[in-house]
């Protein structure tokens, strides 16, 4: 494309994250550069760490902060998007947010999509790679923060704003053996854990989708 065609380009239809899925984004004008990002949330994290008094009280911030994010996604998304209709089912709506807004925010889908054996009301949405915490260092006083917190908020104003009231925390996992491996292209030590977005849906929401099925 070239750099005519690109300026003329709609804002809304410009891609927000990595190109294709590739660490450190691509020479596309219209990405967002990794590294600008990683400064720009090392800096959202350090504003937010300077006026919370605890671990979770910085968490519930980055939270907050990424909840107006995900409004705001859910509406850029559904206006790209070709599809008119409005997600009605929970596993539909799970399934968008773990594809069509993964790939709008981080230019791939999320990991895998799992429901908890135990709790009927719970989802897991999987990220191997999150950028939030792969190329972003938690001071060392902060070592308990999750850092995909602010995802965790994204993920929750987008359920929110197509209603699906739902409770979203984030969690690092340790890897099993083999359970994951990719060619280290980054030069950064490989992760031993991954992020785990923990969605725990109201029970108003599950009673609706329930009366679906009748």
């Amino acid at each position: 494309m070239s750099r005519s065609a690109q300026s003329n380009t709609n804002l809304l239809d410009r891609p927000l994250g990595r190109s294709g899925g590739r660490v450190g984004g691509s020479s596309d004008a219209t990405s967002v550069s990794l590294s600008a990002f990683a400064y720009v949330y090392s800096e959202l994290v350090q504003y937010h760490q300077g006026r919370a008094a605890s671990v979770s009280e910085l968490e519930r911030r980055l939270e907050s902060a990424g909840y107006g994010v995900g409004l705001k996604v859910l509406e850029l998304v559904a206006y790209r998007s070709k599809e008119t209709k409005r997600e009605t089912r929970l596993m539909s709506m799970l399934q968008f947010v773990s594809s069509s807004v993964w790939k709008s925010l981080f230019g791939k889908a999320a990991d895998s999509l799992e429901r908890s054996i135990d709790h009927a009301d719970e989802f897991m949405i999987v990220d191997y790679e999150p950028i939030t915490s792969t190329f972003v260092s938690v001071p060392q006083d902060l070592g308990q923060l999750s850092a995909d917190a602010y995802v965790s908020g994204i993920i929750a104003g987008v359920l929110d704003g197509a209603g699906f009231s739902a409770r979203v925390t984030a969690h690092s996992v340790d890897l099993e053996d083999g359970e994951y491996s990719k060619p280290n292209t980054t030069g950064m030590p490989p992760r031993k854990d991954k992020a785990v977005f923990l969605v725990k849906f109201s029970p108003e929401v599950l009673s609706r989708d329930a009366a679906l099925d009748r």
